[in-house]
């Protein structure tokens, strides 16, 4: 019979492969650094578990073309959720983590958890109903528009998510999904599950990436050597309490002054623009229009974006800088951030990094979401 292996390695092996930060045995010797006859037994055990399996062959470095490793794709669906202030993008991903199907709903996310993730499981159950009709449920994701301590998905003192703090969000997902002990439920910070996303639809591009979601409110996270940077307690990349010059010390949520999200978010600019009402909809469609005002103020909120960026790029050197979330949607916006960037930061800094709109869209943390539970479903 063959030898267990650790769970740690077990789990550090399948969330590798399933990111696509490796594809090999050799890129696992890399990245776990241990010896490659360890690395031979935790893939040899996975196969014979009917988890991976080897297929093809990879480019060569030099010597003997590598074999491929693959998470062999199982039955069963994955709830996955992004949640805003005002509505949330639930999707059904196959258990590889493909998005399959999606949906945008309305949700006040001040009404709290019970409320938020009742309209979250009756969405899901309305998509799998005419996607995937009786598949199993084998895991649950959702990003949250807050500080999430990682992996345990604890909120922390979320500016934005009056009720929410300290709430343990995947009690109410199993509670609500039905799910039990086993089921793999997992909670993070929707920039981070959107980082994960653009960077599996890049295809796993080398280079460090700092990935901005800007929306009602703003999220970074940096991406680097294919891993997600997350900090001590899993609550790097809060970008959006930086203060910044010309902010007008205006008051921010957090009950600080001066914050980024006061002067370059979508909530700011509604407020900028003299109504509270006004969604992330509506200021695009007054950009589209022209609307001369609308433009100048979407083009400076862009401007101190890049002014705020400026310190994390000529510290960090990344390959890219990627503009995610509704606001990534408006050239003036990213335009102004970039045109920001080449104005301040050092010119070796910005020889080669680029400057970019997201490419995976609207769907960036869903696509993330279902890539962090596919390790988890085998």
């Amino acid at each position: 019979m063959p030898q267990s292996i650790p769970a740690t390695l077990r789990d550090q092996t399948l969330s590798l492969l399933a990111s696509g930060a490796v594809t090999s045995r050799s890129d696992l010797v890399d990245a776990l650094r241990v010896a490659p006859s360890t690395v031979s037994a935790v893939v040899r055990r996975l196969i014979e578990e009917g988890v991976l399996e080897e297929e093809g062959v990879g480019r060569s470095t030099g010597g003997r073309r590598p074999r491929i490793l693959r998470l062999r794709e199982t039955e069963g669906v994955l709830a996955v959720a992004e949640l805003g202030g005002k509505h949330a993008r639930v999707g059904l991903c196959g258990a590889g983590g493909a998005l399959r199907g999606t949906e945008e709903v309305p949700i006040d996310i001040a009404a709290g958890p019970e409320k938020v993730f009742g309209v979250v499981t009756e969405t899901f159950a309305r998509i799998q109903g005419s996607v995937a009709p009786g598949q199993t449920l084998r895991g649950v994701g959702v990003a949250l528009p807050g500080p999430v301590e990682f992996p345990g998905g604890r909120i922390v003192g979320p500016a934005r998510m009056p009720g929410w703090s300290g709430i343990d969000p995947g009690r109410f997902l199993s509670g609500a999904f039905g799910g039990g002990a086993g089921m793999p439920v997992i909670v993070d910070n929707d920039a981070k599950a959107a980082a994960i996303g653009e960077h599996v639809v890049r295809d796993q591009q080398p280079g460090d990436m700092i990935y901005i979601k800007a929306g009602t409110g703003i999220g970074a996270c940096l991406v680097s050597g294919g891993q997600i940077f997350r900090g001590g307690r899993g609550l790097s990349g809060d970008v959006t309490h930086v203060r910044v010059a010309d902010s007008g010390e205006r008051q921010c949520s957090c009950g600080s002054r001066g914050c980024l999200e006061t002067v370059a978010s979508g909530a700011a600019l509604a407020r900028q623009l003299g109504s509270p009402d006004m969604n992330m909809r509506d200021i695009m469609v007054a950009v589209g229009d022209g609307d001369p005002t609308v433009v100048t103020m979407v083009r400076q909120a862009g401007r101190l974006l890049g002014v705020a960026l400026t310190g994390l790029v000529n510290f960090l050197n990344p390959s890219a800088v990627v503009i995610g979330g509704a606001l990534s949607s408006l050239d003036v916006y990213v335009a102004a951030t970039r045109g920001m960037l080449y104005e301040g930061c050092l010119p070796s800094m910005t020889q080669s990094l680029t400057i970019e709109a997201s490419v995976a869209g609207p769907d960036a943390a869903l696509i993330g979401l279902g890539h962090l539970l596919r390790s988890s479903v085998s």
